[in-house]
């Protein structure tokens, strides 16, 4: 059983009960199916719309007679000719058709339009009745009447898109799912329980049980896109079942799922998982109420192949478990020339690694009869010329007396390499700089697509190293739309490694989304597609804006301390004069020092002048009164000498 909605796997899927077939469609639309007993293709339908409506799921028919189908005019031979078995195959396309291919007639049986305005995610038979059901990106459910070949009922099962649908064994339930997954009365059209549990678009919904709904025996089991656990859910009649109940845990996201449900509660459900790195994961579990643990698998398995030395991983595309309990039905390698193995497996250990020479598998189920390519007969002497090698050169047409002149002169010597490299350097020089950037871009170009299509470590380190961003732009245009997606896994598997090669990776990526918007656009599964690498931006990008408050909060941190330490040099400035000057002065500018300030203040100097001679003139009065002073003291000694001092007042007023 696959995972109706994993867009980005190719839709494949075994045939029940005998796993006898493998149903593969590839990326160019075509549909083929293996023999997994011969180990070879038995069938190859292309559709006349495969590139333009791609096939988006497949799913195989129960066993049952072939007049369940709209029948067309049969001839007299295929008259008898409808017997139970399961020879039908539902292929939902891009488009919104659907396609129901016959593996008796090897052709196509008949096709159901006008349902679906958008591509269908999901086809389920009907265990028992002629009636198809089918999803799609309109967000509604159709219903088709087999007999008719036309939609009986049609309604919005969600607002979203409806990714994946699941019938219950007794055939009365539906499960549809998109961001929320609802469980459908398919009598009355009506919502019989509600389930809210995944971030993501569910992929994978499967009932893991064929018990009734009334006796709280009723699981099923969801995954969703980028989830590692797949949640099993019980339908319970009082209506608490709004949570999961188990869970088991994956390496990635699952890609095709395969189960053996119980019917008692004392026989364990096992199931079969291949997630997107290509492991396989094997579980068995009682469903019996809530396990509050998630579950790890019983047994792991991956297949490798000895490349050297060292052994490189294969990747798995579907698993079946076999009728038998004890076997596996596996298909792994490359979509286009899948290896079929039947193997049985060991739970007793945890880790199972199977070694396996992919490349002489393949070499030997080749079956020359199928297909219709017939191998050209090559002579020894021959040369092949492809473009792109030394050697090639496209065809010159010469004139009658050039090719005269060339059957005459067949003697001259054809150019030897390093002639045709001088020549080609001349030629560079005497151009523009324009023709020198051009090689160099084209060469870039041609080394990244063979890099990325033998998938050449050095090649592609070589190339990511470059910086200048006019090399990468000039490179990613040139480059043709099929490489797109694989350089963008490419550089995502690289974002994840060191951070200098992050960095230079996101140039490239920058490149590539701005040069291939449009052919990106139009692709119908790009968000499945470029999905893990919007986690990777959105979880590198997740905590900027913690580092940038934390960026500011230290920046201001930062800044206070700067700004503490200058104020504290300021304050602890030295008061100590650095430099002193003195001036040279004689004795009598020291003593005198009001001579020099006329000189000083050249305006005021007759003011100046005339307070020294009012000052001057104090002194002399000064001095004269003191002279004065010491006459009148000298006569007043004499006249003591003479004995005049007994004079009356009177007479010395006379005197006076």
């Amino acid at each position: 059983m696959a995972a109706d909605g994993g867009r980005a796997a190719l839709p494949c899927a075994f045939n029940p009960k005998s796993q006898q077939f493998l149903a593969l469609c590839a990326q160019d639309g075509r549909l083929r199916i293996w023999n997994t007993d011969s180990k070879t293709l038995q069938q190859e339908y292309v559709p006349s719309a495969h590139l333009s409506a791609a096939c988006t799921c497949v799913t195989w028919g129960p066993c049952r007679a072939v007049q369940d189908v709209p029948q067309r005019k049969r001839r007299k031979c295929e008259a008898g000719s409808a017997v139970e078995q399961s020879d039908l195959l539902a292929l939902g396309t891009a488009a919104g058709s659907i396609l129901i291919y016959s593996t008796v007639k090897g052709d196509l049986h008949c096709t159901l339009d006008g349902g679906h305005s958008g591509p269908v995610n999901s086809v389920q038979w009907h265990p028992e009745d002629p009636v198809l059901y089918s999803g799609s990106d309109d967000t509604h459910i159709a219903e088709w009447d087999l007999q008719k070949g036309k939609v009986s009922c049609k309604w919005k099962a969600d607002r979203s898109a409806v990714s994946s649908l699941c019938i219950s064994p007794d055939g009365k339930l539906l499960l549809s799912a998109g961001m929320t997954i609802k469980m459908w009365n398919l009598e009355t059209k009506e919502v019989y329980r509600k389930f809210t549990g995944h971030s993501t678009m569910v992929t994978t919904l499967c009932f893991a049980t064929t018990r009734p709904p009334d006796s709280n025996g009723m699981y099923f089991l969801s995954g969703a896109a980028h989830d590692r656990l797949l949640s099993v859910w019980q339908v319970r009649s009082d209506g608490k079942d709004k949570n999961s109940v188990v869970s088991f845990t994956l390496t990635d996201e699952p890609r095709h799922i395969d189960l053996q449900t119980s019917s008692r509660k004392d026989e364990a459900m096992r199931l079969a998982v291949v997630c997107k790195d290509g492991q396989l994961h094997l579980f068995e579990h009682f469903l019996n109420g809530i396990c509050k643990k998630p579950l790890s698998p019983v047994c792991s398995l991956q297949v490798s192949t000895m490349k050297g030395d060292s052994p490189v991983p294969v990747p798995l595309l579907a698993a079946a478990l076999c009728a038998d309990r004890q076997n596996l039905m596996l298909a792994y390698g490359h979509h286009l020339q899948p290896v079929m193995e039947k193997t049985p497996f060991n739970t007793s250990e945890r880790h199972a690694c199977l070694v396996r020479d992919v490349h002489a598998t393949l070499s030997l189920s080749v079956d020359t009869a199928v297909t219709k390519v017939k191998t050209p007969v090559v002579n020894q002497k021959s040369k092949v010329l492809i473009p792109g090698l030394p050697g090639h050169k496209a065809p010159i047409k010469l004139t009658p007396n050039e090719a005269e002149k060339r059957k005459k002169g067949a003697s001259t010597t054809e150019m030897s390499i390093e002639e045709r490299l001088e020549q080609i350097e001349l030629s560079v020089g005497k151009g523009a700089a324009k023709g020198s950037s051009s090689l160099q871009t084209d060469s870039f170009a041609v080394l990244l697509v063979q890099g990325l299509e033998s998938k050449d470590e050095k090649i592609l380190n070589k190339i990511f190293q470059t910086k200048k961003e006019t090399l990468i732009k000039n490179t990613v245009a040139r480059l043709p739309p099929p490489v797109i997606l694989p350089l963008l896994e490419e550089l995502a598997r690289k974002l994840q490694g060191h951070p200098y090669t992050a960095m230079l990776v996101v140039q490239w990526f920058k490149a590539v989304l701005a040069q291939h918007a449009s052919y990106l656009s139009s692709l119908p599964d790009l968000a499945s597609q470029l999905g893990p690498i919007y986690h990777v931006f959105e979880s590198r990008v997740k905590l900027f804006q913690q580092l940038t408050r934390l960026h500011g909060k230290l920046y201001l941190l930062l800044t206070q301390v700067a700004t503490s330490n200058s104020a504290r040099k300021v304050c602890e400035v030295d008061s100590t004069a650095k430099l002193v000057y003195e001036e040279e002065s004689s004795d009598e500018d020291e003593v005198s020092e009001d001579e020099g300030r006329p000189e000083d203040d050249s305006d005021n100097w007759e003011e100046d002048e005339a307070a020294m001679e009012v000052t001057g003139d104090k002194k002399n009065h000064k001095e004269e009164e003191e002279e004065d002073d010491d006459e009148e003291e000298d006569m007043k000694d004499e006249s003591k000498a003479n004995g005049d001092s007994d004079m009356d007042p009177e007479n010395e007023s006379e005197e006076e």
